[in-house]
């Protein structure tokens, strides 16, 4: 089992910058690919960006390719979402997600609760 905890959402001003961050607990953090999700209302979740084990590996949605970067700490086993030059479309609440990586939601087991960032124009 693996528990995992968001922060760093809130209310931000279109191109300003938030750290979202994912603290995890229970079997080892570095055993599993870690992806990032966002669902907006009325829209389905969709994938964000996905780094590998050792974070060597990272991969991004092209909505958000160049503007967000995704990054981990296994030692303080926590996964990291930092997003600069907001848009009002980034708006949704973003979940982490712990399992074999990827672009795919199926490919992971394990999920955060979720926060919320909302991004005003």
């Amino acid at each position: 089992q693996v528990q995992l905890v968001e922060s760093g959402g809130g209310l931000v001003q279109a191109g300003g910058s938030l750290r979202l961050s994912c603290a995890a607990s229970g079997r080892t953090f570095s055993s599993y690919g870690m992806g990032w999700f966002r669902q907006a209302p009325g829209k389905d979740r969709e994938f964000v960006a996905t780094i590998g084990r050792s974070g060597g590996t990272t991969y991004s949605a092209d909505s958000v390719r160049g503007r967000f970067t995704i990054s981990r700490d296994n030692a303080k086993s926590t996964l990291y979402l930092q997003m600069n030059s907001l848009k009002p479309e980034d708006t949704a609440v973003y979940y982490c997600a712990a399992g074999l990586g990827g672009v795919r939601s199926q490919a992971y087991t394990y999920w955060g609760q979720g926060t919320q960032v909302t991004v005003s124009s």
